[in-house]
């Protein structure tokens, strides 16, 4: 003790004194802090096994658009394919060879799809050259296969997506399915010694701590992936010193419990990366979708750094909002990622000299077509519940087409602006369906299609008017010895006594009448005074067992139900119309595909297998006097418009006072109903063709469409007719028309030229044996 200082002595002496007053309390609080730590490590480790062992991600159901289908012949325009394109997410860079991307040259374009699996099938990823002529594709080819092909499809678009509690957006994925580059990139980043540490790495912290301090700002974090992913599935984000220790503990019994393939993997999958209004985009896949509009896969070491580098912070690199911070955070990334030679120099040049890439428009729709949607969910719920839709990863593939919906919601904003004031006042629906398979294309329920409120297009139901007519007209031709298109009807006046003692005296709309008219002139002007006879004649009950054997549900058998005194929904009139245009199928509408669950497994389909299908010879004749309309009728305005070509087939609709515009008409391929009227029911003062079928109109001249053949097809054959008499004549005579009939049905008479303008001479009846049996017209 004599070798030792004074000073050093003093300081012993001090520290036996402490030793002997402090060393039981040191003991005690070890002790005790022991006596916490063990069972709260004991508590955190069941917590880490809990929530980590049965790790499962919230991933909401998508809900998909049909997929586009390409073959020679399939009515396609340009303006609709570069819609399709840029609707689903694909992007023009000239070269069209990274999936997700388009090019086009002159008249040709190369389109590289994502590929899909769906409920009929799906599409591996591939590259494909079209050509575009006369509104069709004209050649369709494997650009590296070189060889033609006869058909095939594009991924379908996203549409809606329907999350759980937790409003997150992901994809989850397998390690084995992420690109080896994310994930050496990703340790090169942000943990270069992942795959040695124990979950917290002091070397890691000095260094992050020395970067920082060097660049001046931070450029480098010093948590490791275990850590961060901590923080993601355990912790909030209160910045304190119980928090710290909490972190570093939770990552240690991580570690500890689990491989660390295991723990990149919910890495991978958890990481927050980008948020779009509440939802949050998490995991290197859905912001793979979500900046660059393709599959993880497929993406460049550039777009690879950039998800690395926005990893430190989404929001601060957001490349859509701060384009030039996010391209230096991502070639900071490059560098780093030649530094620890995963890319060579020729590789860094390239990748820090391109631009960002990222999509101009985020495929991250919450619900871009409400009133569409309203129908995806009716057609669901009898086999999924709300909240199995909702957060449970499915998969629902629609028969949504994009150009029809975004094409109906342009027709019908432009047909209301064009009314000026007037149409400020006016609300419209619409509804498009396949002719042929009653697939439902597109569903506008207001003037705001993005409004989630009221849907005219399913709820609105207003009378029809004239939409009516053909249903009675097709129960008379469905009696082929009784009446033909040439079969002469009254248009004369009728009043009936109605069961409160009120006379019905219906009108029609010129106030005129116009004696005896063939019947497929009464139909293609709408002429109410002949459709009431004829009707009367038939029977009221026929025609409401017509319309309740369609779909439609307590028909009031009312006389007025002749002149369309039913209120029906735009969805309901294009399921009626849906027997007129498929040819006499009776066909259900349907707005759902399939269902997938989040494996890629079928759950559901849906699909109709059309049968025999009848009355197809009393449908053509139908058909055929509804093309009339559109030529010499009451939506004439088509043959003299540059839709001529398409020899469509419709009817004009208004109700009373004007107070509902409606127009239902089908092409080869497309039936659309639109309806314009007002939420007041107030007069609009439109007629069917000043209203719906203008937007009709509008409609196709966008929307890619077959003609409606003019040939009345099988069972039927043409004779040449005197509108007067319903007899048969010669083609060379004055008023001669042609008409079709019912094999075997038609008039067997012949009237010459010579005896028809005898007749007019000394205005003679024209009677005769051989006249085809006709209607006791005006008998009630």
């Amino acid at each position: 003790m004599k070798s030792l200082s004074p000073f050093l002595q003093r300081s012993l002496a001090v520290g036996a004194v402490a030793w002997r007053v402090l060393h039981k309390p040191m003991f005690l609080l070890l002790g005790v802090a022991a006596g916490f730590l063990v069972p709260y490590t004991i508590v955190l480790n069941g917590r880490v096994r809990e929530r980590f062992g049965d790790l499962v991600f919230s991933v909401p159901t998508r809900v998909y658009a049909r997929p586009l289908l390409l073959a020679p012949g399939e009515p396609m325009n340009a303006d609709a394919l570069e819609l399709e394109l840029a609707f689903a997410g694909y992007t023009s860079d000239g070269q069209g060879r990274l999936p997700g991307t388009w090019a086009k040259s002159g008249g040709r374009y190369a389109i590289a799809s994502r590929g899909y699996a769906g409920p009929d099938g799906g599409e591996l990823p591939h590259r494909i050259e079209l050509t575009l002529a006369h509104g069709q594709v004209a050649t369709l080819r494997d650009a590296a296969a070189g060889r033609a092909l006869r058909e095939t499809h594009l991924d379908p678009a996203r549409i809606a997506t329907l999350y759980g509690a937790e409003q997150e957006e992901r994809q989850v994925v397998k390690l084995g399915e992420v690109p080896p580059l994310l994930l050496t990139g990703l340790q090169a980043v942000e943990d270069r010694d992942f795959k040695s540490h124990h979950g917290i790495d002091l070397s890691a912290i000095l260094r992050a701590a020395f970067a920082n301090l060097r660049a001046g700002h931070v450029v480098q974090g010093g948590s490791t992936l275990t850590q961060q992913l901590v923080r993601n599935l355990f912790l909030d984000r209160n910045q304190n010193l119980v928090r710290k220790l909490n972190e570093a503990l939770l990552s240690v019994l991580i570690e500890a419990n689990y491989d660390k393939s295991r723990i990149l993997e919910a890495y991978v999958n958890e990481v927050f990366l980008g948020q779009q209004g509440a939802q949050a985009v998490h995991g290197f896949a859905a912001a793979s979708q979500f900046y660059f509009g393709r599959p993880l896969q497929a993406l460049r070491p550039q777009e690879i750094a950039l998800l690395v580098g926005m990893v430190q912070g989404p929001s601060y690199y957001d490349p859509r909002r701060s384009p030039q911070r996010a391209l230096a955070r991502r070639n900071l990334a490059l560098q780093e990622f030649f530094t620890t030679g995963l890319i060579d120099a020729a590789q860094l040049k390239q990748a820090q000299a391109a631009p960002l890439g990222v999509s101009a428009n985020p495929q991250l729709p919450a619900n871009r077509f409400p009133a569409f949607m309203d129908l995806v969910r009716a057609q669901l719920q009898n086999d999924f519940d709300e909240q199995a839709l909702r957060g449970g990863g499915l998969a629902v593939f629609t028969t949504l087409d994009a150009a029809a919906q975004l094409y109906t919601e342009r027709a019908i904003a432009e047909t209301l602006d064009g009314m000026g004031k007037r149409g400020e006042t006016m609300q419209a629906a619409a509804v498009v369906t396949d002719a042929d398979s009653g697939s439902v294309l597109a569903v506008v329920g207001s003037r705001d299609p993005g409004d989630p409120g009221f849907n005219r297009a399913l709820m609105a139901q207003r009378p029809i008017g004239s939409l009516v007519k053909p249903f009675v007209y097709l129960v008379a031709l469905a009696q082929p010895q009784r009446y033909s298109l040439a079969s002469l009807l009254s248009d004369t006046p009728v009043s009936l006594r109605q069961p409160d003692g009120r006379e019905w005296s219906p009108q029609n709309d010129d106030h005129e009448e116009h004696g005896e008219v063939p019947l497929i002139e009464a139909l293609a002007e709408s002429m109410n005074l002949a459709t009431v006879h004829l009707g009367l004649d038939l029977g009221v009950d026929r025609v409401k067992a017509l319309l309740q054997s369609l779909g439609l549900k307590d028909v009031n058998p009312n006389p007025s139900l002749l002149l369309g005194a039913v209120d029906l929904s735009p969805l309901q009139v294009a399921q009626i119309y849906q027997y007129l245009a498929s040819g006499g199928h009776a066909l259900p509408l349907l707005s759902v595909r399939g269902v997938m669950d989040g494996q890629g497994h079928p759950l559901k389909r849906y699909e109709v297998k059309p049968g025999n299908g009848e009355y197809h010879q009393a449908v053509q004749l139908t058909t055929y006097a509804m093309q009339q309309v559109a030529v010499s009728g009451t939506a004439s305005v088509l043959a003299n418009s540059n839709l001529a070509w398409l020899h469509a087939a419709g009817k004009t609709g208004t109700s009373d006072s004007q107070r509902d515009s409606w127009f239902a008409g089908f092409t080869g391929n497309r039936l659309a109903v639109a309806w314009v009227g007002r939420d007041d029911n107030k007069t609009t003062g439109l007629w069917g063709a000043t209203g719906g079928l203008r937007v009709w109109q509008k409609l196709f001249q966008r929307l890619p469409t077959k003609p409606l053949s003019t040939d009345p097809g099988p069972g039927l054959e043409f004779a040449w007719i005197d509108p007067k008499s319903g007899h048969r004549t010669d083609q060379v005579c004055p008023d001669a028309r042609q008409l079709p009939f019912v094999v075997g049905y038609a008039p067997q008479d012949e009237e010459h030229c010579f005896w028809q303008e005898l007749k007019n001479i000394f205005g003679g009846d024209g009677g005769g044996d051989g006249a085809p049996p006709q209607p006791a017209a005006g008998q009630p």
